[in-house]
């Protein structure tokens, strides 16, 4: 059981980690590319950051699930990718559960989902005020030119 612990630590301290470089290399793309200040450019940018964060989140699901693959928690690769789905997002629907010895990793993981969702909507959230206050600045500059 200790060990057991000592692993959902382990993944949930890899999942940080796996989101703190997605995001620092999603930052960095976006650093490159010019501000967007029209419609279409905005959309398109939050859309690209909106689906590049989900896939972030599910190469996460997919370690976790990698983990109870490789402990034999769960039958199969099916089984184990949505038994971590549904936990990471807290959906917890119940029809899978783990065995005894490893039924305290799902809280962990969900609390972790939990997490990281949020630091994913922090994210998105301070992109549209930067995109808002970019945008503000612009029409600023246009109105006194």
């Amino acid at each position: 059981m200790p060990s057991n612990i000592l692993f959902a630590w382990g993944l949930a301290a890899g999942t940080v980690i796996v989101h703190a470089v997605g995001i620092a290399l999603m930052l960095r793309v976006l650093h490159r590319r010019k501000s967007a200040t029209r419609l279409w450019a905005i959309s398109w940018r939050l859309a690209w950051v909106a689906v590049y964060l989900i896939l972030l989140h599910l190469v996460e699901i997919s370690f976790w699930a990698a983990f109870y693959l490789w402990q034999r928690c769960l039958p199969d690769l099916e089984t184990a990718l949505y038994f971590s789905a549904v936990t990471y997002a807290t959906i917890g629907y119940g029809e899978v559960v783990l065995a005894t010895p490893w039924r305290l990793l799902a809280p962990i993981e969900g609390l972790t989902g939990i997490l990281m969702c949020g630091l994913s909507t922090g994210l998105f959230f301070a992109m549209v005020n930067h995109i808002y206050q970019r945008t503000q600045t612009h029409i600023h500059d246009d109105r006194e030119a």
